[in-house]
């Protein structure tokens, strides 16, 4: 009975010095010529193993132990999920977000995936003309001076 309550007590231990740890950053401080101040912290959905933040500062990717790269905007709210295959060790992004690079260590490969996002715009009381429910697609043309 002694050894099972010892594991126990044990396996406690261990669950609050993984919560203490992640909690263990200040919210601010200095070091010699260095200062820092948490601007977020969420928890993700899965063990982290790579991260990458789009140079525009909008979204944030997560590669994970779930063999998934997890797609967060900046407030921390999950934009969605896209899978990986098994040996995916490295993420990287185009600029933009709007090509995702995975390296695959197990099968020695590089993969190029090409990203696209919905975004819900209202049009509620707007005019229309055809279906009220007819898909839309707006191109964004920003090469133009």
């Amino acid at each position: 009975m002694r050894f099972k309550t010892t594991i126990i007590s044990c396996a406690a231990l261990l669950l609050c010095a993984t919560a203490l740890q992640a909690e263990t950053i200040p919210a601010t401080g200095q070091d010699n010529r260095v200062e820092w101040e948490v601007r977020s912290n969420w928890n993700i959905d899965g063990t982290p193993i790579d991260i990458v933040h789009s140079l525009d500062g909008k979204m944030v990717f997560i590669l994970d132990s779930q063999q998934r790269v997890l797609v967060y905007n900046t407030n921390g709210q999950l934009q969605g999920r896209i899978p990986v295959g098994e040996g995916v060790t490295a993420i990287d992004i185009a600029p933009q977000g709007e090509s995702l690079y995975l390296i695959n260590e197990k099968a020695k490969s590089f993969t190029s995936v090409a990203m696209s996002y919905v975004h819900d715009i209202d049009v509620s009381g707007s005019p229309f003309k055809g279906k009220v429910d007819a898909p839309v697609t707006v191109a964004v043309f920003t090469d133009f001076e």
